[in-house]
């Protein structure tokens, strides 16, 4: 099966799709399955621009709205993961995953999915220590903290995935694993990017949540995005030869582990704004346990009648974006999603929104969430986007932002689809921090025979024992650690940009800029 990953979409699937057609050319036959590491951005119209933490001058539709209506279909499975670059609203209506337009699959806040018998699990967003024990609290409109904590991991989403016990084949996340940068070309890495050279040194790039996910879950492959590195070694290699199962159905189905899990863990969800720790066993919880039994297997597949062909079941929620009628004022609504709804159903569970709109109702938890500036703000100098979008939610800096490094808009790459992610597929480092944060707990420090310090761990083998054997290689005996694809972006930086890079040091901080924003 022919496998093709991309980084950030940043909303031209046009161009990935066309990239797409073009490998398919130049390579021995047609891509499968299409896997995005984040910043999908699937925008369907303007009210949806206004619930993507980025500054005004990048606010644009791009080409996800046609998917999304019905003008174009998506010509390959595409499955893909949520960023800190998203119409969270949208997003947020499918917090189980579900299909946002017809072929276009996402997973969820976290989830497991099986196509052609591959496993492909994932988790969306981006690590924050301050908001990783909350619950998922926010709803629309968001205010100027909730449009950016939306999409920050909670601890609930990493529980769930660390109650997998079956092996998972391929694994997205948007930011690094803490540590991983230790197992590929650090040198090279260093040299295209000399800003992150404190945090590499400090081992504080990355999220540590994801370092605890690679340690346990031990995927085949690994793949992530945001911090847009790029090498132009390899670019052809993008598309990923990936063993299956002949005998399995080329439609996507559940995972029938992953679906118990979700049914057991149901009463954890939380939907409010004060910490909280996750079940563990030290002898104040009477159940820790959430991995999915045989029995409770069973049980989720009878209520489901055998069937774990996911639905094609895609309805439009909101109106789409019209070039020709553009509505700047485009009302923000908390929407239920009737895949959502039929999903739970089907499951025994509740939506998550369901249960927000609940609190909102008998509590006001959310009053908070409605107020909004009632006075647009542009003292920052920034243009405005063309769409002249509501922006007052947002201040001119987004502490969550990883920005291009100058190099980059030099060069040029045809075969690109668009992907500024790196391809680290194999385990992290040993010497991982042991102060993440006070308010991120069960970090296992891992074991010394996983240690690698070499600058240059690419250009020598590496010994791996089980499974990290499949992580580095292809089916056709590529070493994927050499594959990093290569960013094309016709998007210009900011005029500021070496100013405002520096702030990538802070991003992953236990304190962040984002708490101050009023």
């Amino acid at each position: 099966m022919r496998v093709a990953v991309a980084g950030c979409c940043h909303g031209e699937l046009d161009k990935v799709y066309e990239t797409l057609a073009l490998a398919e050319r130049r390579g021995p036959g047609p891509v499968d399955l299409l896997l995005c590491c984040g910043d999908f951005q699937a925008v369907r119209n303007e009210a949806d621009l206004r619930c993507m933490a980025v500054p005004p001058k990048y606010r644009h539709m791009q080409t996800f709205y046609r998917y999304y209506s019905g003008e174009k279909k998506a010509p390959v499975l595409t499955v893909f993961i949520g960023g800190n670059h998203e119409a969270s609203n949208h997003l947020q209506e499918l917090p189980y995953g579900g299909w946002v337009a017809p072929n276009i699959y996402y997973l969820g806040l976290a989830g497991v999915v099986k196509y052609r018998g591959v496993r492909i699990g994932g988790i969306s967003g981006i690590f924050k220590s301050h908001d990783y024990r909350k619950g998922h609290f926010e709803c629309p409109p968001y205010n100027s903290s909730t449009i950016r904590s939306i999409y920050h991991v909670r601890n609930i989403e990493v529980y769930k995935l660390k109650q997998l016990k079956q092996p998972i084949d391929i694994f997205l996340s948007h930011d690094w694993p803490r540590s991983i940068y230790h197992y590929g070309n650090k040198k090279q890495l260093l040299k295209n990017k000399s800003f992150f050279r404190q945090e590499v040194e400090n081992n504080t790039l990355g999220s540590p949540a994801a370092s605890e996910l690679l340690e346990h879950l031990q995927p085949t492959y690994w793949f992530s995005a945001h911090l847009h590195v790029k090498f132009a070694a390899f670019m052809q290699h993008q598309v990923l030869e990936i063993g299956h199962d002949p005998s399995a159905p080329d439609y996507l189905e559940y995972d029938i582990e992953w679906l118990t899990i979700l049914r057991t863990t149901n009463d954890l969800v939380n939907v409010t704004g004060r910490l909280w720790n996750m079940p563990e066993n030290n002898g104040l919880h009477t159940r820790w346990d959430y991995s999915a039994t045989e029995e409770a297997m069973k049980e989720v597949l009878e209520k489901l009648n055998h069937d774990l062909k996911v639905p094609c079941n895609f309805s439009i929620t909101a109106a789409c974006y019209d070039p020709s009628k553009p509505q700047t004022q485009m009302q923000l609504v908390h929407r239920i999603s009737p895949q959502t709804t039929e999903f739970c159903a089907q499951l025994g569970i509740t939506d998550i929104n369901v249960r927000l709109q609940k609190s909102k109702e008998e509590q006001h938890l959310c009053g908070e969430y409605e107020e909004q500036d009632d006075v647009e703000n542009n003292d920052s100098g920034e243009d405005w986007s063309e769409y002249n979008t509501d922006t007052s939610a947002l201040s001119s800096i987004n502490p969550d932002e990883i920005m291009l490094d100058e190099e980059e808009e030099e060069e040029d790459s045809i075969v690109s689809a668009h992907s500024d992610m790196n391809i680290p597929s194999v385990e992290p480092s040993s010497d991982q921090a042991s102060d993440f944060s006070a308010s991120f707990s069960d970090v296992r420090i891992l074991p010394g025979s996983m240690i690698v310090s070499s600058d240059n761990t690419l250009d020598s083998s590496v010994g791996r024992e089980g499974k990290y054997d499949e992580a580095v290689e292809s089916g056709d005996g590529i070493d994927l650690t050499k594959v990093p694809l290569k960013r094309l972006s016709d998007d210009h930086e900011p005029e500021q940009r070496k100013k405002i890079k520096r702030r990538n040091q802070a991003i992953y901080a236990a304190v962040d800029d984002d708490d101050d924003v009023a």
